[in-house]
């Protein structure tokens, strides 16, 4: 066997264990309502949860920054292609979420894998819940430090292993909104925890940012800590892809910090500076976020509308208060079945299988934005309900 026959048969393995992934083609805008291989369908599986990803006011900013500034930086931030707008949207992101910098990375991946070997390095220890997102783990991986992964929301065992620490360096890392599960980590509890190790507190705050929080701030916000003695503690993460509706991500924290990841962080440093017109987008999301309670409301309404209307028995809806609401299943291939039966039903909810998610617990990703309606939400809700009873 060959190098290419070696391949053929791991993606033969993958679609035996109904594990191959296939992308699909929507010619619409990032929107509830999707046009798919030629098919109307309604879908819950963005991450745009305030709706903004179409949103006429982002668009203009976005056309009109790219006709002042043009459509790439040219090059890396440390050279020649950071730009005035830049500098502001950095001044407003600190700004909002209440910090004293933030430092635009252009996606949230890079920020995720660059931070913690830009603070970490052999000798140093690093704290991880189990469901971490997959852009944490490989930041922890290219750190060199010692990974230790600690059961999801454990506490007892989170305090066990730092008990047994004796790294000079410490970091604890969690999602805020854990992305495949919907619920939220608990940062207080965590801060006091990283407060008495000497630890800094690695927050990923992409599910967060712009939907909780006052002013959807976010969920350090949300959980107030904005003005604790420790505060400088927090690496604050956050998406611009998601609830923001544009693309890139940023890091937010203490001065001296910021400093340190735009002076040693090499996933900033070693790459082409993010297009000046979205940064101008940006400013335009900020806005529209911070003027966005209407929108929050709205998106609250649908979450508690759907967990009322979903009372589910063989399935599992898993417990959240966030847009991500998750139909527990288990089964890679019933899971696919039920996808399936979704989308001939004009519902586009996508199957999540491992590795993204444990094996054996494969589910349906709901995830609700402020831009659906009730009778759409309802609409799930019952052919899920349906499904469900007709053992699909």
């Amino acid at each position: 066997m060959n190098l290419r026959d070696d391949l053929r048969a791991g993606l033969a393995a993958l679609e035996r264990d109904a594990l191959r992934r296939r992308r699909r083609s929507n010619t619409l805008p990032c929107a509830p309502r999707a046009q798919v291989d030629g098919r109307a369908l309604l879908a819950f599986g963005s991450n745009d949860y305030l709706g903004l990803a179409a949103e006429p006011a982002l668009a203009a900013a976005l056309a009109a920054g790219a006709q002042r500034f043009g459509t790439g930086a040219g090059a890396s931030h440390l050279v020649t292609g950071h730009h005035a707008v830049h500098d502001e949207l950095e001044t407003a992101l600190a700004r909002f979420v209440g910090t004293e910098r933030a430092l635009y990375f252009s996606t949230g991946y890079m920020a995720n894998s660059g931070v913690l070997p830009a603070l970490l390095g052999r000798g140093d220890a690093v704290f991880s819940d189990r469901l971490n997102h997959a852009s944490l783990v490989d930041g922890m991986l290219l750190s060199r430090a010692t990974i230790q992964r600690y059961p999801h929301l454990d506490l007892a065992a989170l305090d066990a292993l730092l008990e047994r620490s004796t790294a000079r360096r410490k970091a604890i890392v969690t999602d805020a909104v854990f992305s495949m599960d919907g619920d939220v980590a608990p940062l207080p509890a965590l801060l006091e925890r990283a407060a008495r190790h000497d630890a800094w507190l690695v927050v990923d705050d992409a599910h967060g940012f712009g939907v909780l929080g006052p002013q959807g701030r976010g969920t350090v916000a949300e959980a107030g800590l904005g003005a604790h003695p420790e505060a400088w503690r927090i690496v604050l993460i956050g998406t611009l892809g998601k609830a923001a509706g544009v693309a890139g991500a940023f890091v937010a924290g203490d001065a001296t910090l910021v400093e340190w990841l735009l002076q040693k962080t090499r996933t900033y440093i070693f790459t082409t500076g993010a297009p000046p017109a979205l940064a101008h987008a940006l400013l335009e999301s900020l806005r529209l976020i911070e003027a966005g309670d209407a929108r929050r409301a709205d998106l609250n309404r649908l979450i508690t509308l759907f967990r009322a209307r979903a009372p589910l028995q063989r399935w599992r809806l898993l417990p959240s208060r966030t847009p991500i609401q998750p139909v527990l299943i288990g089964d890679n291939d019933e899971t696919l079945a039920v996808s399936a039966a979704l989308e001939a039903a004009g519902l586009w909810v996508p199957a999540i299988r491992p590795p993204t998610v444990p094996a054996g617990s494969a589910r349906l990703r709901v995830s609700l934005s402020a831009a659906h309606r009730e009778d759409e939400v309802i609409r799930l809700a019952d052919t899920l309900c349906e499904l469900e009873r007709q053992g699909t």
